[in-house]
């Protein structure tokens, strides 16, 4: 077996070994979510924590194998390394720390990042992959309407402010306690914790919440249209092949 039939059996593309395998891992990431549920419950008896941190035991021996075969069997180990899916791989081994050192238990950041397994998920999934290619097609217009967005938000703060301040002092005190108002309300939560009282702002309110829609709306139609590109893209690849090849062949019937 050689290091490209290893990395094809972990990526789930090696035949029936790869999808086995690939189901394995993927049933492991859930039994791990599941776990670290259960590690919250106090009223468990002791045997059950103990049987759930053996389990996290096997969990972490299994990624690590795989973060090392990875390492081992890419044809460029750095470039794995540092891509997305290796510092995905490595986080999802780095808990591995609380083994080696006791007292690092009692850092719950460190615990909680065993929560990036879940993004392992996606690794074999055609359907991410389209979405990632998507993302970055559009990735210009996305940052661009960020810092529009930013501007909208930073503008509908110092608004918000200017209405209500005199009116309610201690809710709308500054402009940055005004932007999580402008948070809120452009994105359409509204939570209601910050409420406007007087007609001016509820009237600088009721644009803002139309402009909010226009915040969560327009990047989804970005993204959306740039995603069914890519579902598209190939079948017009394959149409001009086989167009291509009658073309080719009546060319030579003709010739003939």
């Amino acid at each position: 077996m050689t290091r490209r039939d290893v990395i094809e059996i972990l990526d789930g593309h090696h035949g029936q070994v790869g999808r086995t395998v690939a189901f394995i891992l993927h049933a492991l990431i859930l039994l791990s979510a599941l776990a670290i549920s259960l590690e919250t419950v106090d009223s468990f008896p002791p045997v059950i924590h103990n049987a759930l941190f053996y389990f996290e035991i096997f969990i972490l021996t299994v990624f690590v194998t795989e973060y090392v075969l990875r390492v081992i069997c890419s044809a460029q180990p750095l470039r794995y390394i540092f891509s997305f899916w290796g510092i995905i791989d490595l986080l999802a081994c780095l808990p591995a720390l609380l083994l080696i050192q006791e007292e690092w238990q009692a850092i719950r950041t460190l615990r909680l990042i065993r929560l990036v397994r879940l993004f392992k998920l996606f690794r074999t999934s055609l359907a991410f992959d389209r979405l990632t290619r998507a993302f970055s097609d559009v990735k210009g217009e996305l940052v661009i309407f960020a810092i529009i967005a930013g501007l909208v938000l930073y503008v509908s703060a110092v608004g918000i402010y200017l209405f209500e301040h005199e009116t309610q002092p201690d809710a709308f005190s500054s402009i940055p306690i005004s932007l999580w108002w402008a948070v809120a309300s452009l994105t359409t939560v509204g939570y209601g914790d910050l409420v406007p009282i007087t007609t001016g702002g509820r009237i600088f309110t009721t644009f803002v919440l139309f402009i909010g829609l226009g915040v969560v709306a327009v990047p989804a139609a970005i993204v959306t249209a740039a995603l069914l590109e890519t579902q598209t893209a190939p079948k017009r690849v394959k149409k001009k092949k086989k167009k291509k090849h009658t073309d080719s062949a009546q060319d030579t019937q003709q010739g003939d």
